[in-house]
């Protein structure tokens, strides 16, 4: 009895593991990549996948699998994510709720959500859906803002090797957008944040490339005290008292911020190139921060490298040309930039050249300008190799405005001959 007893079990489970290894057949052959095909990795126990992303979107949105899907409940590493079919609109949901969502264009940091819904239909090769994202539910009795998900409506194109993906998000408070993106910044319990902001964005897969167009209108900060930057005094020494005529700060404004008398505080023409030459160059190439945002940096948010400092750096931009004007803002910034050995317009002339900031001769204030973009690492090219980056010390000064030609001529061609010894270690120049 007991050996028929162990019979009937080992054929069981024998029967059970090649059910099993037949189904991960079964998977494994259906799924699998066609030649070519966009594939991903993905382990199931003890076996390793590869699964034809395009295949398998359209296996999941099959009109005999889809509304199989309804009430199934998936724990990923995002959050549970909940499946659920609408008959009537041919919808098939993802209910992420509570949601981390990982954005690799907006940095390291996840978005906490209180839920991230994506509504997906597919018609042959084409698909549209919408999109929510709603911030943390504790906000909403705090900000105001909070109290409604950011939607969105989405189209796709789906091919063998990628996914298209047209988005439009809805004009909606600026205040949500940040409710959503930075629900923990401190500044949202004090700012009074008005104006709203829509969304284009254009995303493709698996390649990771992406172009936004945003909308903004009326954006407006108070509340954070700005004001009483008006009569700052720097920690870097003698102020620069220079004008916005100065050589170095129109070399500076041609270096940093060309825009500078144009924009708000942010500068969407900018931001959008620098996203362009970043995707180019694979990594973080150029920064898209204006000279009013490099100025927020200095002085209140520091340098740290994530969404949240980048959107605090915004919210203190923004107020700051309403509260300390152009002008103010400028003579801050000269007076507080870094420049490798030190810090300020005044302390940098008198360090590299040996005389004041308002001395300075146009290529030499070219030459400061340029050392802005990476301060630490030009000085350190001065030192040792006796010179800066050609190629951006002829870049800047041909960015300088308001100059005659023949004038940019002389400049261009005194800044191409000139060649400065380093002094900034005890050495007298000659």
């Amino acid at each position: 009895m007991k050996r028929a007893l162990r019979i009937v079990l080992f054929g069981l489970l024998a029967l059970v593991l090649t059910g099993a290894v037949a189904l991960a057949l079964v998977v494994r052959i259906g799924l699998a990549p066609a030649k070519g095909e966009w594939a991903i990795e993905r382990k199931v126990g003890p076996l390793t996948l590869e699964l034809g992303v395009p295949t398998l979107l359209r296996v999941a949105t099959s009109p005999w699998l889809a509304p199989r899907l309804d009430g199934l409940r998936l724990n990923t590493r995002y959050g549970p994510v909940q499946l659920r079919w609408v008959d009537s609109a041919q919808l098939l949901y993802l209910r992420c709720a509570p949601c981390n969502a990982q954005v690799a264009a907006l940095g390291s940091q996840p978005l906490q959500l209180d839920h991230l819904q994506i509504g997906l239909h597919r018609d042959a090769s084409r698909l549209r859906g919408t999109l929510e994202a709603a911030p943390p539910r504790e906000l909403a009795g705090r900000l105001p803002a909070a109290d409604a998900p950011l939607r969105g409506q989405w189209t796709g194109r789906l091919s063998q090797t990628a996914l298209d993906v047209d988005l439009q998000m809805q004009e909606a408070p600026i205040a949500r957008w940040y409710a959503v993106a930075a629900p923990h910044l401190p500044e949202l319990q004090r700012a009074r944040i008005s104006g709203t902001l829509a969304l284009h964005a254009q995303i493709s897969q698996p390649s990771g490339a992406f172009k936004l167009q945003p909308q903004v209108a009326q954006f407006n900060v108070e509340g954070l005290g700005t004001e009483a930057m008006l009569g700052a005094r720097s920690s870097c020494g003698a102020p620069s008292r220079l004008t916005d005529q100065s050589w170095l700060a129109r070399a500076v404004i041609a270096a940093e911020d060309q825009r500078f008398f144009q924009h708000p505080g942010y500068d969407l023409i900018e931001l959008g190139a620098a996203l362009d030459r970043n995707q180019a160059k694979g990594g973080i190439d150029r920064g898209g921060s204006t000279l009013t945002q490099q100025l927020a940096k200095m002085l209140v948010t520091g340098s740290e490298r994530s969404l949240e400092r980048k959107l605090r750096e915004l919210l203190y931009a923004v107020e700051m040309e309403s509260t300390l004007g152009k002008a103010r803002i400028l003579q801050l910034y000269l007076d507080n930039a870094p420049w490798g050995r030190v810090c300020g317009a005044e302390a940098a002339a008198q360090l590299y050249f040996k005389r004041s900031a308002a001395r300075l001769e146009p290529a030499q204030a070219v030459w400061l300008a340029s050392m802005l973009h990476a301060p630490g690492l030009a000085a350190e090219r001065w030192s040792k190799e006796g010179g800066l980056d050609p190629k951006r010390l002829q870049w800047v000064a041909e960015g300088i405005r308001g100059i005659p030609r023949r004038q940019r001529e002389a400049l261009l061609k005194q800044v191409e001959q000139a060649k400065y010894p380093w002094v900034a270690d005890g050495g007298d120049g000659k």
